[in-house]
């Protein structure tokens, strides 16, 4: 969330920020917040006077009593105090809860470098990498090839699971697992530390990472209180909720592999066939606590991670600079990495890097120390690193052969033994 002194200092910024992400119902609510914080203040000016007049008539008492002087006055004047008093706490915490819950409805301000814009049609592409392929014969989309190789088989996932929940079989399994291990040691070699996270998380996880309140209806929520992750974005980051960190120690460098799991799949308009959008989906993700002074610095390089492993794999992408409408809510800046798909002639998405700049920190209360200094919120950013749907239908399209496979890319080799 926003910092409460940003928005007192600076609402007309805040507004604006609103205004270009296109959220346009959260602007009523920076008015609403600041009346909100000038009562609360006030409320806590009054308190402060009222607590100290309090102390003094309990002075007061004390020495009446000592004179053995009746003390009956001042006990009534000190009650009244005292139930007056209760009545102005119950409601700074009702203005406390208000202004909280309104400050987790405000999204992240755009960085000044992100264009303004109101859809993926105001994206810009700022780098373009390979040769599309070119072909002799008409290039099939990969549900076909897939479909035929029996690699990956959807009509019985959607029989045991519904749509979007594929089987992988044989080549197509061993493919996944390629995959994990070929992006985990790459992540690895540069220095990240592997994690393994949960893949149920609490509501305050989701909240602090920005999916709650924003992003309810794209997570599966399960008994207890439990949601299964729609990235593995969320339990990594909330790694160092409510802890204060060294400076020293920054930057520190996770990446993970998960399973992830999303609701909202299948619910847009663009084509969803095979491996295209999914409800569960596998992914390896990047997640870098940085000190502010650094993490543009690092959400170039987390880009830059990304790119590498496509061109490692030798397949044509894209990066797009997201514009203000088409970046997420908790978002200061993203990236998009496309990856070109011979079989459908389109683009298809398999990496967003973002710097959330101190958003996701405030509401995880994760901050670092450095010598003399007072506790600061990190920055804290995230990408994935790949996701693997999209990359393993790009590799499948862009490399078939006119007899109906295809091959791979010799990076892959070693794990395919």
């Amino acid at each position: 969330m926003l910092d409460l002194k940003l928005i007192r200092s600076n609402p007309d910024l805040v507004k604006e920020g609103i205004r270009k992400k296109n959220e346009l119902e959260a602007l009523p609510l920076v008015d609403e917040l600041l009346e909100l914080d000038s009562r609360h203040r006030a409320l806590l000016s009054e308190i402060e006077q009222l607590r100290s007049q309090q102390k003094k008539l309990a002075k007061a008492v004390g020495k009446a009593k000592a004179r053995g002087e009746d003390a009956a006055e001042l006990l009534a004047k000190s009650g009244e105090l005292a139930e007056y008093l209760k009545g102005l706490e119950a409601e700074q915490k009702r203005l406390e809860e208000r202004i909280y819950e309104i400050l987790a409805q405000i999204p992240n301000i755009p960085h000044p470098s992100v264009p303004v814009g109101k859809s993926e049609a105001d994206n810009v592409v700022v780098k373009e990498w390979g040769g599309k392929p070119s072909f002799g014969f008409e290039p099939r989309p990969h549900w076909e090839i897939a479909a035929e190789l029996g690699m990956i088989d959807f009509e019985r996932g959607a029989k045991v699971s519904g749509s979007g929940f594929p089987f992988y079989v044989g080549q197509g399994a061993r493919l996944v697992r390629s995959l994990e291990n070929l992006f985990l040691d790459y992540h690895t070699a540069r220095g990240f530390v592997e994690v393994r996270p949960p893949l149920l998380v609490r509501e305050q996880a989701a909240f602090g990472t920005g999916q709650l309140p924003d992003k309810e209806g794209m997570m599966y929520e399960v008994s207890g209180g439990y949601f299964l992750i729609p990235t593995s974005e969320v339990p990594v980051t909330n790694l160092h909720a409510g802890e204060i960190l060294e400076a020293a120690d920054l930057p520190l460098k996770y990446t993970a592999y998960t399973p992830n799991f999303r609701v909202e799949a299948g619910s847009y308009g663009k084509d969803v066939r095979g491996l295209n959008r999914l409800h569960q989906f596998d992914k390896v993700e990047m997640v870098v606590f940085s000190h502010p002074d650094e993490s543009y610095d690092w959400l170039e390089k987390l880009t830059r991670q990304a790119e590498e492993l496509l061109e490692l794999l030798g397949l044509p992408y894209r990066r797009l600079l997201m514009c203000t409408g088409d970046m997420g809510f908790t978002q200061a800046k993203k990236y998009d990495l496309e990856v070109w798909s011979a079989g459908q002639q389109r683009w298809l998405e398999v990496s967003s890097i973002s710097n959330m700049e101190d958003y996701q920190a405030r509401r995880m209360k994760t901050r670092f120390r450095e010598p003399g200094g007072k506790p600061r919120f990190v920055h804290t950013l995230n990408g994935s690193g790949l996701a693997f749907p999209r990359v393993m239908a790009a590799l499948i399209e862009n490399y078939q052969t006119p007899e109906g496979g295809f091959e791979l890319p010799s990076a892959l080799a070693p794990y395919l033994r």
